[in-house]
């Protein structure tokens, strides 16, 4: 597995200090970038917290999830979470090192008391000194959040003095784009009141064995029962243990909000969000315990094409740090159809460029600070599709083309605009994990013989 190591640099150690208001959460940010460039210790907020015991929970619940391995666990080796300043609100970002869990807080704009976000994304350090201290946040005290260094600090900061090395595989940031575009096409299922969503998330187990398989709740009223298979309208709940990390805000919370696809009996991913006072905790589940984002395949049709690639490099400079980012007023700015924005944003979600927020049901811009175009460079499938596009092994006929893949040859046929392939990978999966290298090489090729032919 291809890795490197991340290298976050801070100024000083996170920290929850006594201050003349109450208490000062000084959260501390590793290099990111702005609308100014990039920036070694961006200063994001600063700025009252209206429930700050509820945002210290959500905030560890998401540096839980960073830290933890919920298949085949080992010693945790774990990214500090990601922040984004949207303008109007904070975003705290993670990934479990198992590629399998996706977790975000939102903590919105009624959640905080101070000046305007700033715009931007960064790493913020989150130690263990300052988790046991979190934890200690009783109440609602008074707490003022400051993230990134204060003014005084920012003119006389003379070089980093907190390092922290973690391996990056790029499994994990596969994972971290696959999650977006999975969630993409979710709708929301089902909402619970209060009492009722403490009731279920308290009947879940705390842990559990991977190889138990998906598991399955259908709504009822304002409820939900577990069901032994997928009927109409139920909502796939994969490894239901690892939900544990949204047992930390349960007794805030006022609603749960379950999205899913519509399924076809196969298990799937699902998002289970926990709406608090002024903030929203979102952790989204790959469709087993035992299987990552990273293999999910819902990013390569929109890889496999040159028209992506250039139109996600026009709809990038159009982007603003928007919390909410409108397809139609991106299309009417940049000439393309909506179809094509979307595709270009699925392009984008792989390098970390954007993110999707269920609530809104809409894409919104950061800027991972990770060399997440790797995720692109090192995919098995897409690199092995462009080996044998280049190679000639790809024969065009009409609805059907041969690709001939060291000894065997496969048949790809298309129907509808979908592509099925004779290969094994197809066989096993249906298209449930994005396309063959067979299937995404006959695309690279036709579209080829499309633009040699003068036809766009």
């Amino acid at each position: 597995m291809t890795r490197s190591v991340q290298a976050l640099a801070y100024a000083r150690p996170s920290a929850l200090e006594p201050a003349q208001s109450g208490q000062l959460l000084g959260l501390e940010t590793s290099g990111g970038l702005t609308p100014r460039g990039a920036e070694s210790h961006p200063r994001f907020f600063s700025g009252f917290l209206t429930s700050p015991g509820i945002a210290a929970r959500g905030l560890l619940a998401v540096a839980d999830v960073a830290s933890t391995r919920y298949y085949q666990r080992t010693l945790p080796a774990s990214l500090d979470p990601v922040v984004t300043g949207n303008g109007d609100r904070l975003r705290f970002e993670s990934f479990s090192g198992c590629c399998g869990v996706y977790a975000r807080l939102d903590v919105l704009q009624d959640g905080l008391d101070g000046a305007r976000t700033g715009h931007g994304t960064t790493n913020v350090d989150v130690n263990n000194p300052l988790r046991e201290a979190l934890s200690r946040i009783a109440g609602d005290d008074p707490l003022h959040l400051r993230v990134g260094p204060d003014e005084m600090a920012v003119t006389t900061l003379d070089g980093p003095v907190v390092e922290k090395k973690v391996p990056l595989p790029d499994r994990w940031l596969r994972g971290f784009a696959e999650a977006q575009v999975v969630s993409a096409g979710f709708d929301l299922r089902a909402e619970l009141p209060a009492a009722e969503a403490v009731r279920f998330l308290r009947s879940l187990p705390r842990s559990g064995n991977a190889s138990r398989g998906a598991r399955w709740v259908v709504p009822a009223g304002n409820s939900l029962r577990p069901t032994t298979r997928p009927v109409a309208g139920a909502v796939c709940l994969p490894g239901p243990e690892r939900l544990v990390a949204l047992q930390r805000v349960l007794r805030h919370a006022t609603s749960l909000r379950v999205y899913g696809p519509v399924t076809d009996g196969a298990a799937t991913a699902s998002a289970w969000e926990v709406v608090l006072p002024g903030m929203r905790l979102t952790l989204t589940l790959s469709p087993d315990a035992s299987r990552g984002f990273s293999g999910e395949g819902g990013v390569l049709d929109a890889l496999a094409t040159g028209d992506a690639a250039a139109d996600a490099e026009l709809v990038s400079v159009l982007l603003a740090w928007e919390p909410r980012i409108d397809t139609a007023d991106l299309a009417e700015q940049s000439g393309l159809t909506v179809e094509r924005v979307r595709a270009a944003l699925t392009r984008l979600g792989t390098a970390g460029r954007v993110g999707y927020d269920l609530a809104d049901a809409a894409y919104f811009h950061r800027e991972l600070p990770y060399d997440a175009d790797r995720a692109e460079r090192h995919n098995p499938r897409l690199v092995a599709a462009r080996q044998l596009a280049g190679s000639g092994a790809v024969v065009l006929d009409q609805d059907v083309a041969a690709v001939t893949s060291g000894e065997r040859r496969y048949q790809v046929r298309e129907k509808d605009g979908m592509l099925s392939c004779t290969c094994q990978w197809w066989a096993d999966y249906r298209g449930r994990r994005g396309p063959c290298k067979h299937a995404l090489a006959v695309r690279m090729v036709r579209r080829g013989a499309r633009v040699a032919g003068g036809v766009r």
